[in-house]
């Protein structure tokens, strides 16, 4: 099949880290991919090197994958019409719309690509969010082929009909390191914005008291709270044992090093970063909401806390550093 991932951004965020995973899962088996949109740096190195032949306009071979510029609904268009009437991506077979925009682009093109348009939902709301946009675009998802959603509490939360598939995530690279064996570092990985709730992570540190006993807390990620958050640490008097690494490029490795995840988010849509500590053996303790009630709240003896109960998740901290044989049976257990 040829296959067209569209998202209408040039960010490198959760939604945008999905469809490289999905696209080059596709392309393993043998289909011809192109992803439209994203950070061309960070995208195009997560698809890896483009396929030989495309720059002369010679059709790209089964399991080719490729990216085209998409940042905002206009350009998205064009790329997506000069990929309907191409040479070598003539009539592609779907398009796959991530996103709002992104599904309003591919309706509007369908006229030059010709194809299907399947979207997957990734937010827990309804299609639009506000009232006002929401009314606009309420008549997208009847003119879809067809809908996915990241997990059942976003398909509860969209109110359309949609097919759950839980995200998957490759094993990770190098050889596990024993949970038990690991440095006491506790890693907090999430865009720094309101609904990430990471405040309730910065202040359950301070209160586990884990600094004092030579663990640190590593945040990844950035976002228009960081400087809040960073002040935050300050005032509770833990800056010495919080480090803000912003974005980093190896995040799920150091996710797989980490002794322990915390994920505040109360209610997160899915959690893939939950999901990848979950593959690597890294014992998770989350905030009881949303999708991650789907992930690490389906093993039985889950560390979850309340959302925003600061010292329900110090509690927590607190009993995963003490017993590095319970880390070891409950990173086993989420794996």
């Amino acid at each position: 099949m040829r296959i067209i991932h569209v998202v209408c951004t040039d960010a490198f965020a959760g939604v945008e880290r999905y469809v490289p995973g999905g696209a080059g899962a596709r392309a393993r088996r043998g289909h011809t991919v192109v992803v439209v949109g994203g950070d061309r740096v960070a995208m195009t190195g997560a698809l890896g090197p483009p396929p030989t032949g495309v720059a002369g306009g010679d059709a790209p071979g089964p399991g080719a994958l490729h990216w085209r510029p998409g940042s905002g609904m206009a350009r998205a268009a064009r790329s997506l019409v000069r990929l309907g009437t191409g040479s070598w991506l003539r009539r592609p077979d779907v398009v796959h719309a991530h996103m709002t925009e992104a599904e309003l682009v591919a309706l509007v093109t369908r006229p030059v690509h010709g194809a299907p348009v399947v979207a997957t939902l990734h937010f827990a709301q309804p299609r639009g969010g506000e009232r006002r946009r929401a009314a606009l675009y309420r008549h997208l998802g009847p003119r879809l082929h067809a809908q996915l959603a990241i997990s059942a509490h976003v398909a509860a939360r969209s109110g359309e009909p949609a097919e759950v598939v839980l995200n998957g995530v490759p094993p990770p690279g190098a050889p596990l390191v024993d949970p038990a064996r690991r440095a006491p570092v506790v890693v907090m990985a999430q865009r720094l914005e309101p609904e990430k709730d990471s405040a309730t992570g910065i202040a359950a540190w301070a209160r586990s008291g884990l600094g004092e006993r030579g663990w640190s807390l590593e945040v990844l990620g950035d976002g228009s709270r960081r400087r809040d958050l960073e002040a935050l640490a300050e005032e509770l008097g833990v800056a010495g044992s919080v480090r803000f690494s912003g974005f980093v490029p190896d995040a799920r490795a150091r996710i797989a090093e980490a002794a322990i995840v915390v994920a505040t988010a109360p209610d997160e849509p899915f959690g893939l970063t939950v999901v990848e500590a979950m593959a690597a053996c890294t014992p998770v303790v989350a905030a009881a909401g949303g999708g991650h009630l789907e992930t690490v709240g389906s093993v039985s003896s889950a560390w979850m806390f309340a959302p925003g109960d600061v010292d329900g998740a110090a509690e927590l901290l607190r009993r995963a550093a003490d017993d590095p044989d319970a880390r070891v049976d409950h990173g086993a257990a989420l794996r």
